[in-house]
């Protein structure tokens, strides 16, 4: 058996996706209702930036039955996304924020500067 190589001081040690995952769900639980983010400032949020596409795996990992408000993330251009996967999810997701508020424009498009949210501060830890 080999022994473990420690990472030079110059290597980035990275976390598990697990925990990856948790601080991306816990940034998108934030979104109130009627308010959208976009996958580039979840990942800042995350503490991630530059990873708006590992938002997008994290959310598309998540369970069908999840608490994490996945819809209310768009893409930069305030559009939902287009899924690889077929299933009717981008309608879904257009009539869930609809009914919680959030308009469309004729070009099906949210208009980011009305819709989208934005922190006033950085969460409160412990309780």
């Amino acid at each position: 058996m080999e022994p473990r190589r420690r990472p030079a001081r110059h290597e980035a040690v990275k976390p598990p996706p697990e925990a990856t995952h948790a601080r991306i769900h816990a940034a998108v639980a934030r979104i109130p209702r009627g308010r959208v983010a976009t996958y580039g400032q979840i990942a800042a949020l995350a503490g991630l930036p530059g990873q708006a596409r590992l938002v997008g795996y994290a959310l598309h990992a998540l369970p069908a039955a999840t608490g994490v408000p996945w819809q209310r993330v768009v893409n930069a251009r305030g559009e939902v996304s287009r899924r690889s996967d077929p299933g009717g999810h981008e309608a879904l997701q257009r009539v869930i924020l609809e009914h919680e508020g959030v308009r469309f424009d004729a070009r099906g498009r949210i208009p980011l500067a009305r819709f989208q949210w934005r922190p006033r501060g950085r969460p409160r830890r412990g309780p």
